[in-house]
């Protein structure tokens, strides 16, 4: 099962995903400063007015995104992160805690190395392990069944 928010949105694999290009800087014009370049992130959890997170990928369910500003999202019932060496360490301490006090629901890890993904459920408290030959369960999306090999493949 594929699942998209959009028929615009194509579906491609993680490597296809790492290999798009960065988007382009865009450029705002202030009423009294000119122009200037700003970094304005493409999907952000927002912790106050100047402090965000960019997740690398973000799971926002309707009724949540009606309860917040369209263009300053302060929760999301799903984060995921994908994890490498250098990394690693902060996603699972750093952001895992700063996720765990926004209110998020679920935080998924995905390790491209080892090919598992550890999701965090917040909610429940727990965190589960799930290797190739896995079927991920989120507890957020009860009636969707993932196998770990297509995060993968």
């Amino acid at each position: 099962m594929v699942i998209t928010t959009s028929p615009l949105v194509k579906t491609c694999t993680l490597q296809e995903f790492w290999d798009l290009p960065e988007p382009a800087e865009s450029l705002e014009a202030g009423a009294d400063q000119g122009s200037a370049l700003h970094d304005t992130p493409r999907a952000a959890l927002w912790i106050d007015d100047d402090t965000y997170l960019e997740p690398d990928l973000m799971y926002i369910s309707d009724e949540l995104k009606a309860r917040m500003e369209p263009a300053h999202w302060t929760r999301a019932d799903i984060v995921v992160e994908v994890i490498s060496p250098s990394n690693a360490n902060d996603d699972r301490k750093t952001k895992s805690d700063t996720y765990q006090a926004m209110g998020i629901r679920e935080m998924w890890l995905l390790d491209t190395e080892r090919k598992e993904v550890e999701v965090q459920s917040f909610e429940a408290g727990k965190s589960m392990l799930f290797k190739i030959g896995d079927i991920l369960h989120p507890k957020v999306l009860p009636k969707i069944e993932i196998p770990v090999s297509a995060l993968f493949a």
